[in-house]
């Protein structure tokens, strides 16, 4: 048994396979979309995004938040489903919104072509944490590998996309200093 999994080790590593931990739709209890329409592979942008609601740091309260999000772009809205690919929460967990590979509704003219990454709370108010911001470059860097977004995409905010304060000034100023962000 110890060579078969050792066996796989060594082709998961050397297939570029890699795997991230994200907390499913079912698991922060959302609910199913009414509609999808898929995105095609390789995008060239990442458009990340702050919910400028509630601040969490508990899987608890972000999934609650997710539940909220989702609830408000249904109920209110009318759209299909959460408006976000992911949510990034200050407990360090990926929460799935609509997931990879299916359009999102989080920036006019820009879904087609990006993914929506989103950190739970408001960050105007609160600064990312290190866990947040470890695990949307791990986020990225997943969606990469899969294939879902180019290898040399480009990173904006929200506000460079759409007429917003979004993603929050604390978190703006942090995305500028990642490599892929451009002005």
């Amino acid at each position: 048994m110890k060579v078969f999994f050792a066996l796989l080790a060594v082709l998961c590593c050397t297939s570029g396979i890699s795997a991230i931990n994200i907390i499913t739709k079912s698991q922060w209890g959302g609910r199913a979309a009414t509609s999808k329409s898929y995105l095609a592979k390789g995008l060239s942008y990442v458009v990340i995004h702050h919910s400028a609601g509630a601040y969490c740091n508990t899987q608890a309260t972000c999934s609650a938040q997710m539940r909220n999000m989702q609830s408000y772009h249904m109920d209110s809205l009318g759209w299909a489903d959460i408006g976000y690919n992911y949510g990034i929460g200050a407990d360090g967990n990926i929460y799935e919104g609509r997931g990879a590979g299916v359009m999102g509704a989080h920036a006019t003219n820009w879904n087609s072509k990006s993914y929506g990454i989103m950190f739970i709370g408001n960050y105007n108010n609160y600064t990312p944490t290190a866990a947040q911001i470890s695990k949307a470059k791990e986020l990225i860097a997943w969606l990469v590998s899969q294939g879902y977004v180019s290898s040399n995409y480009t990173l904006y905010g929200h506000r460079q996309v759409g007429s917003t304060e979004c993603p929050g000034n604390n978190l703006y100023n942090e995305i500028k200093k990642w490599s892929n962000w451009r002005a």
